[in-house]
């Protein structure tokens, strides 16, 4: 995707300002059709949240965000889906716990976040998904049109020299991606 930065200045004195001089549609600047993100703030946020004490954070953050903007918040759970121990002879049974173990989890965050949202009197959508972090919350956000994401830092020590989800999310450029320490 190429940006193109332009720097307008207002000559509010006089009343008129550069967009009027050069009399340029604000379509030409956006494209034909496409759905413009961010424009008087967001008004869906999108929290990547899990067990971890960033992604709490990040929860929190995301929800006072929306009280303040009066956005609507959208909660996403993902349990990663394991894959080589299926291949193992007990690796059936150990996978059903696993996604048991995930979706109660997942049912625990629910319950906790919609008790959150109902005391900051803010809307909330929780999903629940299974699959890669990066996949599942890209694909989230196209579908609700997020204008923003927040996710919790990773704590993992390999994610510096590999890439966190945080960096994939805004390498990916669609959203602006606030990352919670």
């Amino acid at each position: 995707m190429c940006w193109k930065c332009r720097t307008y200045t207002a000559d509010v004195s006089h009343g008129e300002s550069e967009r009027d001089k050069h009399d340029e549609p604000m379509s030409k600047w956006l494209g034909h059709g496409e759905f413009e993100l961010g424009t008087d703030g967001p008004s869906v946020i999108l929290v990547g949240v899990d067990d971890t004490v960033t992604a709490t954070r990040a929860g929190f953050y995301a929800a006072g965000l929306a009280r303040r903007q009066h956005a609507k918040l959208v909660a996403v759970y993902v349990a990663p889906v394991p894959t080589m121990l299926s291949a193992a002879p007990t690796g059936a049974s150990v996978l059903a716990a696993e996604m048991q173990a995930h979706d109660e989890l997942a049912g625990q965050m629910k319950a906790r976040a919609e008790a959150g949202a109902r005391e900051l009197g803010i809307s909330l959508t929780f999903i629940a998904a299974h699959g890669d972090p990066y996949t599942e919350l890209k694909r989230i956000a196209d579908e609700v049109r997020a204008d923003a994401i927040v996710v919790g830092a990773s704590a993992k020590a390999g994610h510096r020299l590999v890439g966190s989800l945080a960096v994939r999310l805004v390498r990916a450029g669609k959203w602006p991606v606030t990352v919670v320490p």
